[in-house]
């Protein structure tokens, strides 16, 4: 079921339009950079799109941070939320119910479906950033606003752990997505649902008077994984934010599992 699953939403204009969003996106900016980048202006700290321009590997880094926190999410959310929810609305999903597959099962292997195509989306920024990045920009260290240079290997394998941070951060996307995905039959709830929740929550942890109760917030360490610029690296704040992302990819889950055993569909 696997399998044809993926097939079948390979063939989709929705999964097409989507890579090649992300594929387009660094090259605007790249362009950009190209044209109208220069130093940070005077008085100011620098950050990682100062050195952008730096080396491929700066160029693929930027690109991860600049996609994680709105692009990536609506990608993501975009191939869970239309999981069960697209086959309720074509009315296709009382047909396979009436086929000898359990709920579990077919819910399941949505599941697996929407999370394997949410993980392509993530390891396709940096990828895709990382060879244009390295036309434009050359194949150097990696220059960090802080730090100095890290070497060609250890840029690479921080570019790596970076991207499987990130795609740890997306399952909390995936399973918010899968649940209002199996409460309604219009996809575009089901996706809008997720981002707002995304949006709120990252608004909320800008409010510094909500102290400590935005440790708790999803988002809170999405950001986590800048601290693989510095050396040494500190993966205290990464530690902690894998383990504060699990409740909120376990409960939406168990919950989505759970209503659509539940649910009245073939009624």
């Amino acid at each position: 079921m696997i399998g044809v699953e993926i097939r079948r939403q390979a063939k989709r204009r929705r999964t097409l339009y989507s890579f090649l969003a992300l594929i387009a996106i660094p090259v605007i900016v790249m362009v950009a950079l190209l044209t109208n980048g220069g130093p940070p202006a005077e008085g100011r700290q620098p950050e990682l799109v100062d050195v952008a321009q730096a080396s491929g590997l700066n160029f693929a880094l930027f690109m991860l941070l600049a996609t994680s926190q709105f692009l990536l999410v609506v990608v993501v959310s975009l191939f869970a939320g239309d999981a069960v929810a697209s086959e309720g609305q074509w009315g296709s999903l009382r047909y396979l119910l009436t086929r000898p597959i359990p709920r579990f099962r077919l819910l399941r292997t949505k599941l697996v479906v929407a999370g394997l195509y949410g993980m392509a989306a993530v390891v396709l920024v940096p990828l895709a950033s990382l060879a244009m990045g390295t036309i434009a920009f050359g194949w150097t260290s990696v220059q960090t606003p802080l730090a100095g240079a890290l070497g060609v290997n250890t840029g690479l394998s921080r570019l790596a752990l970076g991207t499987a941070y990130v795609v740890a951060c997306m399952a909390v996307v995936v399973a918010l997505s899968l649940l209002f995905s199996t409460m309604t039959d219009a996809p575009l709830t089901a996706v809008g649902g997720a981002v707002v929740l995304v949006v709120v929550s990252e608004i909320l942890d800008q409010v510094s008077a909500l102290g400590s109760v935005r440790s708790y917030l999803p988002t809170h360490y999405w950001l986590a994984w800048l601290d693989l610029l510095v050396d040494p690296v500190d993966a205290t704040k990464m530690t902690r934010g894998l383990l504060e992302m699990l409740p909120w990819v376990a409960v939406p889950l168990g919950l989505a599992f759970w209503n659509f055993r539940r649910k009245d569909i073939l009624s």
